[in-house]
């Protein structure tokens, strides 16, 4: 789906536009819809906002599953080490190569995404992980151990970027923020509370059974995403020989009829002043059958030839439109804020003083998810507000930048919290300090994620699906580097050390939302020229 619209003037940057407009009693003010919908009935645009909430549950329950998988492990390791004396440095390194796996998975499994849609690939790679699930139950020797954790990762590098292209086939600029901020919080559902649930069934039911659940709950996700997800790529095909429409109509051709089909935002939702314009639906468009809906795949004007080229294309991109690589930096290090204290809990407080259990480490994953839940509830509907507040102080000319204000606010919690941590192990301190550590980096790092991916979404919606699979790559070559490091880094200085240089480079990295907060527009003008040349080459 094209964001172009009449509100932005061909002379501005890519991710500039109109979002308001003020009424003539200038007591309130009408918010453009961007990207702009077509007139199609069966645009993912133009679907009643209970239609785009439950497509989207659809895909945060897959994202859940996904990440559960990955992050469980950990509290297995104890009875795997006794039960098939797989060394913990042996585990590591399957977490390790698992992280590695990431990297590569969303840029050979995604050009089929843009290709055939997002239903095939979600329902296909639901039932791979499935039948990854039944082979971890049944693990054996290390051969199982690392090709387990590699095709599964390399599977679920898909999560991120099919959510993200989700967000940008069904939601409009003003409602990204917080759907990505929604997005980033089933993130963390999955990651920290998937530890707490499999640490209880390994004590209770014993650790192969934490796998034979994970079969069990993928099994659920297939039937659900098979049975009830419809496909949200979109493009306008032509009805009977005429073109559909690419424009909106002004909200006083809307009559009572056509508003039964206007997204439930449009009709219902008018407060803080702005109501958003109103969309003209063309019935003479037939509305696809259940049937069609539900089709395994769809097939997009990009030809097979072309397929490869979104294998490569993230790279270039990365690497020449300077918002996409510091993104990926940002969203990466905010990611192994995540994953290296996982990885350091397994191994530090099952020792002494601690000599936590596969429960008691599980419990660890609590702080992160409140924290986590605590910033959605505050920066969810904030990076919305704070964007239509200051796009009308602007005239109701929207910059991305507007988002990345946020992200100051909550920057030194980040590193706080790991200095916390880190201190707090190494010295033995109760494990109140370590988990409050935990708690207090989590809700720093939910803003500077979700601003991330929704800087990215908003400043290049054509080219959002190559550019998230950059961010995936390099977010997880950070993650694997760091968990790679962590143990020799950690003999070579302590934990103490660690953590406080981690801290600082964490620290470091986000202050860069300065330089683009006043010179990310300048960036966007200069590169305008690269992004319309990647945009030519897109696929839906």
């Amino acid at each position: 789906m094209s964001s172009h619209n009449d509100a932005i003037d061909p002379s501005w940057p890519p991710g500039t536009v109109r979002l308001e407009e003020l009424n003539p009693s200038g007591d309130s003010a009408e918010v453009i819809l961007e990207p702009k919908p077509t007139n199609d009935p069966n645009d993912p645009l133009n679907w009643p906002q209970w239609r785009k909430h439950l497509n989207f549950g659809f895909v945060s329950y897959y994202v859940v599953m996904v990440l559960a998988f990955i992050d469980v492990a950990t509290v297995t390791w104890g009875p795997v080490n006794a039960e098939l004396g797989f060394s913990f440095a042996i585990l590591n390194d399957s977490y390790a190569a698992g992280c590695g796996s990431l990297c590569i998975g969303a840029v050979i499994l995604v050009p089929f995404a843009l290709k055939f849609g997002r239903r095939p690939v979600y329902v296909l790679s639901t039932a791979a992980q499935l039948g990854i699930s039944v082979w971890s139950a049944r693990m054996q020797n290390i051969a199982d151990l690392m090709l387990v954790n590699i095709l599964s990762c390399i599977v679920g590098a898909l999560a991120e970027v099919l959510a993200q292209m989700t967000v940008a086939d069904v939601y409009f600029v003003h409602e990204r923020g917080m759907m990505n901020t929604i997005y980033f919080w089933f993130m963390t559902f999955g990651t920290t509370l998937s530890p707490l649930a499999g640490g209880y069934i390994t004590l209770s039911q014993g650790w192969r059974w934490v796998w034979w659940w994970m079969a069990i709950l993928f099994g659920v996700g297939l039937v659900v995403l098979f049975f009830f997800y419809e496909e949200t790529m979109f493009y306008a095909e032509a009805i009977d020989g005429v073109a559909v429409q690419d424009k909106l109509a002004p909200a006083s051709n809307c009559d009572k009829h056509d508003s039964e089909a206007l997204p439930s935002k449009v009709i219902d939702n008018i407060h803080d002043g702005h109501q958003p314009e109103a969309v003209q639906i063309d019935y003479s468009i037939p509305k696809k059958s259940k049937l069609k809906k539900l089709a395994l795949w769809s097939n997009s004007p990009l030809p097979l030839g072309q397929l490869v080229k979104h294998s490569y294309h993230p790279f270039q991109i990365m690497f020449s439109i300077p918002a996409v690589f510091y993104m990926a930096l940002e969203y990466g290090i905010m990611t192994a804020c995540t994953t290296v204290p996982v990885t350091t809990l397994s191994s530090v407080m099952t020792l002494p003083p601690y000599n936590f259990g596969s429960a008691q480490i599980g419990l660890m994953g609590l702080p992160p998810f409140i924290g986590t839940s605590l910033a959605t509830l505050i920066c969810g509907p904030l990076s919305d507000k704070i964007g239509l507040y200051l796009a009308k102080r602007n005239g109701g000319i929207f910059e991305p930048e507007m988002r990345l204000w946020l992200c100051l606010a909550f920057t030194p919690f980040v590193p706080a919290g790991l200095f916390m941590f880190g201190i707090g192990l190494n010295n033995g301190s109760h494990w109140l300090l370590p988990a409050f550590g935990l708690g207090i980096s989590a809700f720093g790092v939910v803003p500077a994620s979700s601003a991330a991916l929704t800087y990215l979404t908003d400043s290049y919606t054509d080219i959002i699906a190559d550019s998230i699979v950059g961010v995936t790559f390099i977010r997880n070559l950070i993650s694997t580097m760091f968990v790679f490091a962590l143990s020799p880094w950690c003999d070579r200085v302590g934990l103490t050390w660690f953590y406080v240089t981690f801290g600082l480079i964490v620290g470091v990295i986000m202050l860069g939302n300065i330089v683009f907060i006043y010179y990310g527009k300048a960036f966007r003008v200069k590169c305008a020229g690269r992004y319309r040349h990647f945009s030519a080459q897109k696929a839906f």
